[in-house]
Formats: C-alpha cells, sequence, structure tokens
C-alpha cells in the first residue's frame, strides 16, 4: 500500500501513475502480467479510478499493452526491443562521450570517477539496486557533460527504457562483473580528453551489451 502522508500535497492519481510505472520498469510487475484495476486498487489502497486513468498514461508511454476483451498487460520487452535501444544507445552515447572528453571539467571528472568506484563497490558486495544506481548515474553524467541540449534531450527520452533494460540485464551478475573494467576504460580516455577514445570505449561497451543480448536473449 502507498504511504500516502508524505505524498498527500499530489493529486492522487499522480501517485498511483509514479508507483505502477517504477513497479513496471524495476521488473516487480513483470513482462505480460495482466493489470487488473480491482487487485492493484486494493494492493495499492485507492479506489479503481486513479488506477484506470494511470493504466491509460501508461500505455501512451508504451509500458502496459491494452487488448480489446481481454484487459491491460505489462508490455513485453523482447530481444528485438532490447536490440534496438541498445544500437541507439551505442550511437548517442558514443558520440556524448566524444563531446564530455573536450568539456567535461575538473569538479566534473571527480564526480564521475566517484561513480564508477561507487559502482565497483556494488558489484564487489553484490548490492544489485546499488549498482543499477551508479550505472545510470555514470552514463547520465557522460551525457551532462558533453553541454550539447539536443543531444542530452535524445537521451533523455531513451532513459525510461534503459533502465527497465538496466532491470533485466542485471539479473545476470555475470555480465556485471565485466563493467568495472570497461567504465574505466570510458573514464579514463574522458578524463584525459581524448575525445575519440571516449567515443570507441563507450561505444564498445554497449555493443558487449548488446552482443549478450543477441547471443544470450532476454
Amino acid at each position: 500500500m502507498i504511504n500516502f502522508d508524505i505524498q498527500n500535497h499530489r493529486p492522487l492519481r499522480e501517485i498511483v501513475y509514479e508507483e505502477l510505472k517504477a513497479q513496471i520498469l524495476k521488473g516487480d510487475i513483470k513482462p505480460g502480467t495482466r493489470m487488473m484495476e480491482v487487485e492493484l486498487a486494493e494492493v495499492l489502497g485507492v479506489s479503481r479510478t486513479p488506477v484506470r486513468e494511470a493504466i491509460r498514461k501508461l500505455e501512451k508511454e508504451g509500458l502496459v499493452k491494452i487488448e480489446p476483451r481481454r484487459g491491460a498487460y505489462a508490455s513485453e520487452l523482447s530481444v528485438k526491443d532490447m536490440v534496438d535501444i541498445l544500437e541507439v544507445r551505442q550511437s548517442m552515447e558514443g558520440l556524448a562521450a566524444y563531446y564530455c572528453a573536450q568539456r567535461i571539467n575538473d569538479e566534473q571528472k571527480e564526480q564521475l570517477r566517484d561513480y564508477a568506484l561507487a559502482f565497483n563497490e556494488a558489484v564487489e558486495e553484490g548490492v544489485y539496486e546499488d549498482m543499477i544506481s551508479y550505472d545510470t548515474k555514470f552514463h547520465h553524467l557522460i551525457v551532462e557533460c558533453c553541454d550539447n541540449d539536443i543531444l542530452v534531450h535524445m537521451v533523455e527520452q531513451l532513459q525510461e527504457l534503459v533502465l527497465r533494460f538496466r532491470y533485466l540485464y542485471y539479473s545476470d551478475f555475470k555480465r556485471a562483473e565485466q563493467m568495472p573494467a570497461e567504465h574505466h576504460e570510458i573514464f579514463e580516455a574522458v578524463a584525459s580528453g581524448d575525445a575519440e577514445r571516449a567515443r570507441e570505449a563507450a561505444a564498445l561497451h554497449i555493443n558487449r551489451l548488446k552482443d549478450m543480448v543477441e547471443t544470450e536473449g532476454v
């Protein structure tokens, strides 16, 4: 049930929407799960109306699929969906790393290194949520530091799909164990101002994820 005491200044439909969205992105509501209004309303401690409104909004975002006479389901994430996401990420984040290497300042370099080290620690300790958090922050900072508003906006449009994907591929810890070295290579290239090396390292990092998905599936 949602704790409304700390959120009572916000519209109920917004709270319910964000709660269901988070559950889908994190995989708490798994792909293909039927979104039963009555059950969800009971679990969340609300009426069916905000649940229905939330489901309709999530459908517009592609996180829910509504089928006539069958109901609403959390949308599936196929191998092709994941490969499509990674192909776009490979291109855009490689470009972001290229410009980041040219434009990052010393304070941002320090923050990027801290995120990389925190990610490494999370991998060593096997803390799933921290791995996702610091991986997200590491890549997001590189995009911010590219200082290109159009590119930042384009990458932000992918973020929710990327987050959902992260929760899936971090379930395979074998892949996570390879990532600290890849993050280190990206960081070193960016910090040294080697734009082309940064582009290649960032693109290779995403390409390895793509290879894993194509080889092993979802």
